[in-house]
């Protein structure tokens, strides 16, 4: 028979999307082909992935006994860099601030992000590129980021820190290195990271001198001698080879592991790297927590986990599986206005929109942090853009944000008849996938199988 004699099927194949070549794949496709170029964008991946989504937590009710939210206290203070450090950071809520750095971000963002935190009783994060006056002045706790870069790297101010972060890989792009396109490298950017005005800057994949663990100790201990000894020294890496990097981080003397999974953030950095390099946050946790069982490390050295923790539901998961703190990048930006359509000046409200399309977007749909344009002031170096966020408006609401999240974690802990947030454990959880029961090393919602154990 001919299409003709079937029009509605011959219809429906026209307007049929192929699975491999679909709309995103021809426009990568065509991009590719016209420009001979790889797309660099900020934010994280966009793909669907397992997550901590993919958990519910099992509540008490007989036969265990829910805490009364009312009457009985759950305790949220968290303590991390036990191991070695005469001062460990000593907080009210296990969420801290991601690193973030100034040159993505604004001077007044990393103003507003310090003021949250102190607010909180949390720590933020310097990100690459140094130490500002803004943000030192408005945290009262501070880890400085030691990267592969050394961009702004300071000896006194390392010295100025309440923790240090040496970083080995970023989640969203494990194994490179950042970028900051020029648009960004104002003169005071410039000047911090003793780089030409207006250049590209592409920040090495590895720290230049040390090669492997045995250098990484090397560092850490010169780190140490720089600190007296007196403060926690973190170490940060992409989650990838989780369970043998964890291992090596604490043999070369680490305090505090971090552990960044796939769906973290940047300010920039290749599509291919995002959506590609990596693995979930889900599944690295638990390879983390095994990799410090292993070494009998549970309660000695402590995990930090980020990469795509958004809700205080989410925190609540990466705890019960191990981990002692998160770290939060993306979703505190999304608090200070990321991707909303309007922005807070001088009291008064004012729309975006137009500023969105211009970059060929839309507010909820905006990943062009690299561009420099952030049209509500967050990721940006311009001059007038940057006032789009002042320091107060952007504290008071990451404050809310993360006085919700520590509210949420707090409420899940006590539903599970647990009087501090770290007695949550995976006893607590079940999963509603077979992948995601694997990855966390948890039950099937209703069943008491675990995908890959007891040879299943």
């Amino acid at each position: 028979m001919s299409d003709t004699e079937h029009p509605i099927a011959f219809k429906r194949l026209q307007l049929e999307e192929s699975a491999g070549y679909d709309r995103s794949t021809l426009d990568y496709i065509h991009r590719a082909s016209s420009t001979g170029l790889y797309e660099i964008r900020g934010l994280g991946a966009k793909r669907k992935l397992p997550h901590f989504d993919d958990l519910v937590f099992l509540t008490a009710s007989l036969s265990r006994y829910p805490l009364e939210g009312y009457r009985e206290k759950c305790s949220t203070r968290t303590v991390l860099g036990t191991r070695f450090a005469k001062k460990p950071v000593v907080l009210e809520t296990p969420i801290t601030v991601a690193g973030m750095s100034f040159g993505s971000l604004s001077a007044n963002v990393k103003s507003a992000l310090g003021k949250a935190a102190t607010a909180m009783g949390t720590t933020t994060t310097t990100g690459d590129g140094g130490m500002t006056s803004e943000e030192r002045q408005s945290s009262k706790t501070l880890v400085y980021q030691c990267l592969p870069s050394r961009y702004g790297f300071n000896p006194d101010d390392v010295r100025r820190a309440d923790a240090i972060e040496v970083v080995l890989g970023q989640g969203a792009k494990p194994g490179g290195g950042g970028m900051l396109l020029g648009q960004k490298v104002n003169p005071r950017v410039a000047k911090m990271r003793t780089l030409p005005e207006g250049v590209d800057q592409r920040s090495a994949s590895r720290h230049p001198d040390w090669t492997g663990p045995d250098d990484l100790a090397i560092k850490i201990q010169e780190l140490r001698e720089l600190t007296d000894w007196q403060i926690p020294i973190y170490v940060k890496v992409g989650a990838t080879r989780v369970f043998n990097d964890v291992k090596l981080a604490v043999h070369a003397g680490a305090d505090v592991v971090v552990v960044d999974g796939m769906q973290g953030g940047t300010a920039a950095t290749q599509t291919c790297f995002i959506e590609h390099a990596g693995i979930p946050t889900l599944a690295a946790v638990r390879l983390a927590v095994a990799a410090l069982e292993d070494l009998d490390m549970i309660g000695k050295v402590q995990l930090i986990v980020s990469g795509g923790i958004r809700t205080g539901a989410d925190v609540a998961k990466a705890l019960a599986l191990g981990a002692d703190a998160v770290a939060i990048g993306q979703g505190v930006l999304m608090a200070l206005g990321c991707n909303r359509d309007t922005y807070q000046q001088a009291g008064q409200t004012h729309s975006a929109e137009a500023d969105y399309a211009a970059l060929g977007t839309k507010a909820g749909f905006c990943h062009h942090c690299h561009t420099g344009k952030c049209p509500v002031g967050v990721t940006t170096q311009d001059a007038v853009l940057e006032q789009r966020l002042e320091p107060d408006v952007g504290a008071k609401r990451v404050k809310n944000y993360l006085k919700t999240l520590t509210m949420e974690l707090s409420t899940l802990a006590r539903a599970c008849g647990k009087q501090d947030v770290h007695h949550l454990e995976p006893e607590d959880l079940v999963a509603l996938t077979v992948e995601a029961a694997a990855m966390a090393r948890v039950p099937l919602a209703g069943t008491n199988w675990i995908p890959g154990q007891n040879g299943f």
